[in-house]
């Protein structure tokens, strides 16, 4: 681009002189009109009509380039913002690392906000076990993967107005189209016209100016089960729903395989994330799949586990960080994460309603934590969200993740 403006200048100043050689020849042969020595500002020196001139052109030059960018750029998502401003974002993003985040529901989508304003090479591998609300109606009626959770993070990664990402997350409230988003018949009226659901989200992509890429981790129609006690959970909805503690969990059909897209991005990872989200709804589906795990330890990426900064009823009531871990490493085995990142500000108080649900602080215990021989790594931070004390907050968790764990990797 450099090159290009340089060459552009260089003309200008070229025709500028071929019109001021062509001027001084016309001056010096032909008889003009009296008046023309006022209106040429003849009675100044020359210097000074050419610092006049010059101001006067350097005065339009930018204000033409200033209204000319802003036309071109009006139509297209942040048109209000500088050229220079989009130029510099758009460098410094394509030079980011390449971040692979996996997980579904709202975590994976509170960490994708964040990310996307560190880097542009994302991937996204979302979960498909998703059966309840207007995915799992969808998902029932039309043979299709879930469509839920990649709307959210479609809508995470966009980079449009405000308004379209509004669109997008509206929810019918009556008659026959009550509980589903608009963002999920979107992706299923783009499967229907593209024919494919993969191909479906590239386009969706498109639409929202999507930062990154978003892939299904298994390309499989899976279920999610749950052993709780003697009770078996059918279903990622009813995961939550047990009397007794989650024994374990697993997905049927048994062997679901792994999309290649998703290994390919893996592979070329410099950074996989793994969480925030529900420990065995939205994480463990998504590391069940046939191939995820051995493809995670071929990686040579830096793998990180971020820890949720509240329990969930139903499925980790009680547990501390180590208790997260452990249950991961119950299905992952030991040493694949290289960073565990947890949240270390307890005193954020809970909602009253949350208090009464039973979620508490994940709390931890720093002499489990440091006892490990130093693998993982603990990194501990404030990161929940004032907002909403049970999450994250996306701006806070993509800034430890790029300076205290991806910079000093």
């Amino acid at each position: 681009m450099k090159r290009w403006l340089g060459v552009t200048i260089f003309a200008i100043v070229a025709i500028s002189l071929g019109i001021s050689y062509a001027l001084r020849e016309f001056y010096l042969h032909a008889r003009l009109p009296a008046f023309t020595y006022s209106l040429t500002l003849q009675f100044w020196p020359r210097w000074v009509r050419a610092a006049i001139f010059a101001g006067v052109g350097l005065v339009l030059l930018g204000l033409g380039l200033y209204k000319l960018t802003a036309s071109l750029l009006s139509p297209f998502p942040g048109g209000n913002k500088a050229l220079v401003e989009r130029l510099y974002d758009f460098r410094r993003l394509r030079k980011g690392p390449r971040i692979v985040a996996i997980g579904g529901g709202t975590g994976l989508s509170t960490l994708l906000r964040g990310i996307k304003r560190h880097s542009g090479n994302i991937t996204a591998l979302v979960t498909v076990a998703d059966d309840g609300g207007s995915s799992g109606r969808l998902r029932q009626e039309y043979r299709v993967l879930p469509p839920g959770d990649f709307r959210q993070c479609l809508t995470a990664l966009a980079d449009v107005e405000p308004l379209m990402t509004e669109l997008f997350q509206y929810r019918f409230d009556e008659g026959s189209l009550s509980g589903h988003s608009f963002g999920n018949l979107f992706i299923m009226a783009m499967t229907a016209v593209t024919g494919d659901f993969e191909h479906a989200l590239r386009e969706s992509g498109r639409v929202l100016a999507v930062r990154g890429q978003i892939v299904p981790s298994t390309l499989e129609s899976v279920t999610l089960c749950a052993v709780s006690g003697e009770e078996v959970l059918v279903g990622e909805s009813k995961v939550p729903t047990g009397k007794e503690p989650i024994g374990h969990v697993f997905l049927v059909p048994e062997h679901p395989q792994l999309n290649p897209e998703a290994q390919l991005a893996i592979m070329n990872a410099e950074m996989i994330v793994v969480g925030p989200g529900s420990l065995y709804t939205s994480l463990l589906p998504n590391l069940l799949v046939d191939g995820m795990v051995d493809c995670l330890r071929s990686s040579p990426a830096l793998k990180v586990y971020v820890c949720n900064v509240a329990t969930q009823a139903g499925e980790t009531g009680g547990y501390s960080i180590h208790d997260h871990v452990e249950t991961l490493e119950r299905y992952v085995g030991p040493d694949l994460f290289d960073v565990v990142v947890a949240n270390s500000n307890l005193s954020l108080p809970l909602s009253p309603a949350a208090v009464e649900a039973g979620i508490r602080r994940v709390t931890f215990d720093r002499k489990q934590l440091v006892g490990g021989g130093g693998r993982p790594r603990y990194v501990l931070a404030d990161l929940a969200s004032s907002r909403l004390t049970t999450h994250h907050d996306p701006d806070k968790l993509a800034q430890i993740l790029m300076k205290r764990v991806w910079t000093r990797a």
